[in-house]
């Protein structure tokens, strides 16, 4: 009874059991039901809400694309209008390019015109020619406790190359001085950093005046450690103090000089030229030979005198006159009388000339008397004459013509000798010493002396500018032997050029207005028109 009791008993609760499960299995199919019901309906509102949104946005984004459309056509418009504008404006330049251009293609060849005018007026009245070189700042400028300043009134004291490279302009505001503001004209200025190339072809025409037949005297002035010896003859070696050939673009006047004279020598006949120089110095006003040798062969100053002949010229006796065949021996020979030139270190300048040096080129031509008005017949006949010229005239002989005609190897050669005619040019390039400001170059002893003889060498060079200017009728050349040795060259005989050295530096300014002072003067002097040599002139070939 117990057994079937507690059977039916487990029957009933495993079907109480799966009626249970089946009635949760129905309410999780219903929830299940219920909640797939809910999120369908959840995602159709998100769709719908999205296709709206996604319908707006791209109404908004056509809108905004339709306004930056036009705002870009719009852009592309007006930059359109302004490369058109550009054009335009490109064009009027180009146009204002090229009429500046003809403008100053037109102004520069009226300055040449006008400054070849200028050159034959002074031609005419025999007025020196003054070029004014102003030398950079260097480093010994800041020597002896001389520091340069760095103020504004510094750079206003500059002398400065304007107008056409043909004005100086010098300013000057210091407390407790005078203020300065002046100007000076001259031929040329060049300023601090225009080279030796520049300096020299304008000093190069005047060269071509050698055989033509007339005299030319190139001279630097300026205070000492101006930049007159660089500009004469370029960077010097420390310890010969020669001039270096090495760098060609840093050569000065003298080397420059010797290489355009024997270039102009090459392109005439041969053998109708040849060419002597001599170098001296002129030191406490004595004037010495500093190519002369002594006993033993040996180079040494040996001092000379100046005399005037019964033609009024002034000549040294005894001079020193070498033979050279071309720029290099010219070179070589200067080289040799640098080395014997007198130099005393200073406070301004470690390596003061202390004399005034001057190269003396003599070129003798050799013209035939027959050809005075009239014409070589041909070329054969010019190069036959210039043989036997060459001949006659060994280098040996041209220093004692009473020689030179017992050496003619026959009678014809004689005869032509007899017809033959020699002209002499001179050319003379003078590197004078530095006026001298006791005070600043700190000099005593024998350098003071040396001082003292070259300051009033300098102002008797004035002086004697001065008396010309003036037409005085004594010109005081013999108060220097300086005044003597250039008196054929100062007084009228030659086409003299002065080259002014000035120093930019602000403690150097009343030395350079004194030298531009004597430029200025130097200007005024009206010599009357150079003489030209006896040349002859030949008529053509009938």
């Amino acid at each position: 009874q117990y057994q079937g009791f507690a059977r039916r008993s487990t029957n009933e609760v495993l079907q109480l059991y799966s009626a249970h499960g089946q009635q949760q299995k129905l309410q999780r199919s219903s929830v299940v039901t219920q909640l797939r019901g809910s999120i369908k309906k959840r995602l159709k509102q998100d769709l719908k809400s999205l296709r709206s949104f996604a319908l707006e946005l791209s109404k908004d984004f056509q809108r905004q694309s339709k306004t930056y459309l036009y705002q870009v056509l719009t852009a592309v418009q007006e930059i359109q209008l302004q490369n058109e504008a550009l054009q335009m404006f490109q064009i009027k330049a180009f146009d204002l390019e090229q009429s500046l251009q003809e403008v100053t293609e037109r102004y520069e060849k009226e300055k040449q015109k006008r400054r070849a005018l200028h050159n034959s007026l002074v031609e005419l009245r025999g007025n020196i020619r003054v070029h004014c070189r102003i030398r950079p700042l260097l480093p010994f400028d800041t020597a002896a406790g001389h520091s340069i300043s760095q103020d504004s009134s510094f750079a206003s004291i500059l002398p400065r190359a304007e107008d056409s490279s043909e004005t100086v302009l010098v300013k000057c505001s210091r407390p407790g001085h005078a203020s300065v503001n002046k100007t000076y004209h001259f031929e040329r200025v060049y300023s601090a950093s225009e080279s030796q190339d520049a300096v020299f072809a304008d000093v190069a025409p005047l060269l071509t005046s050698l055989l033509d037949g007339y005299n030319v005297c190139i001279m630097a002035y300026g205070q000492t450690g101006s930049g007159k010896t660089y500009t004469m003859l370029g960077p010097q070696l420390e310890e010969n103090f020669a001039f270096s050939l090495e760098d060609e673009s840093e050569l000065g006047i003298i080397p420059r000089a010797a290489q355009e004279v024997f270039r102009l020598i090459s392109e005439k006949p041969p053998g109708s030229y040849w060419v002597e120089v001599s170098v001296v110095e002129v030191y406490n006003n004595e004037i010495f030979d500093l190519l002369a040798k002594d006993t033993c062969g040996k180079v040494s100053g040996v001092k000379r005198d100046v005399v005037t002949t019964k033609e009024g010229k002034n000549n040294v006796p005894l001079l020193t006159h070498e033979t050279v065949e071309n720029a290099s021996e010219f070179l070589h020979l200067v080289n040799k009388g640098l080395q014997l030139r007198v130099r005393h270190p200073t406070l301004v300048h470690a390596h003061s000339s202390r004399s005034h040096l001057v190269v003396t080129s003599t070129i003798t031509t050799i013209i035939s008397e027959d050809n005075f008005g009239t014409s070589w017949e041909d070329e054969q006949t010019s190069q036959r004459l210039n043989r036997e010229v060459s001949c006659t005239f060994p280098q040996k002989m041209r220093d004692d013509k009473s020689t030179s005609s017992s050496r003619a190897s026959s009678p014809a050669q004689l005869e032509a000798t007899e017809k033959l005619k020699q002209v002499k040019t001179r050319l003379q390039l003078v590197d004078l010493a530095g006026s001298e400001c006791v005070g600043m170059s700190g000099v005593t002893g024998a350098a003071l002396r040396e001082t003292s003889f070259i300051n009033r060498s300098l102002s008797a060079l004035a002086d004697v500018l001065g008396a010309i200017a003036e037409q005085r009728s004594h010109v005081p050349y013999r108060n220097s032997k300086l005044t003597r040795l250039l008196q054929d060259s100062i007084g009228g005989d030659a086409k003299l050029l002065v080259m002014l050295c000035i120093s930019p530096d602000q403690k150097y300014l009343t030395e350079s207005m004194q030298s531009l002072g004597f430029g200025t003067r130097a200007r005024q002097v009206q010599r009357g028109q150079v003489k030209k040599k006896n040349f002859p002139v030949p008529s053509k070939a009938k």
